[in-house]
């Protein structure tokens, strides 16, 4: 696995966390108990009987406000184009923006189906799906299965 977990920085912690309820359902995530950790205020998404990996939306650590950052966008695997379609109705649903309506992207792989959204406070997010990650490759680089399906497929 090449991450455990995600955390995306939060100004209102309330309408983020009602966002990505709604965008992460489809796509199969579940929001944590809370765990106090000593850390700023966050909400937590994991895998259905698996604790990580983790997405994260807090308040920074370092008491500023959170920023998008120019460049930086965090990609959801999707089980199928319809949960992808489902994840992208439900963005736009509660307050995301459409960066990109759903479709294949055959300059990212014949089969590469994805969707992009802003969430609430300006974070770019793709939410794809391929069947290239459950044959034995990528899209891109031709990583094995078992390891996006490790990584994608939470």
């Amino acid at each position: 696995m090449l991450f455990s977990h995600i955390i995306i920085g939060a100004r209102d912690l309330d309408r983020l966390a009602g966002f990505y309820d709604a965008l992460l359902a489809p796509l199969g995530l579940e929001r944590a108990a809370p765990e106090p950790d000593g850390g700023p205020d966050g909400v937590c998404w994991h895998p259905p009987g698996r604790a990580w990996p983790q997405l994260w939306v807090q308040y920074p650590y370092n008491g500023l406000p959170a920023t998008w950052g120019n460049g930086m966008q965090v990609s959801l695997a999707a089980p199928s184009p319809e949960a992808v379609d489902a994840a992208w109705r439900a963005a736009l649903q509660h307050r995301g923006t459409n960066e990109g309506a759903p479709g294949l992207r055959p300059h990212y792989g014949p089969d590469y189906y994805g969707a992009y959204v802003r969430d609430p406070e300006g974070n770019k997010l793709c939410i794809v799906h391929t069947a290239q990650w459950a044959t034995g490759g990528s899209p891109r680089s031709g990583t094995s299965a078992s390891v996006l399906n490790d990584i994608l497929y939470l």
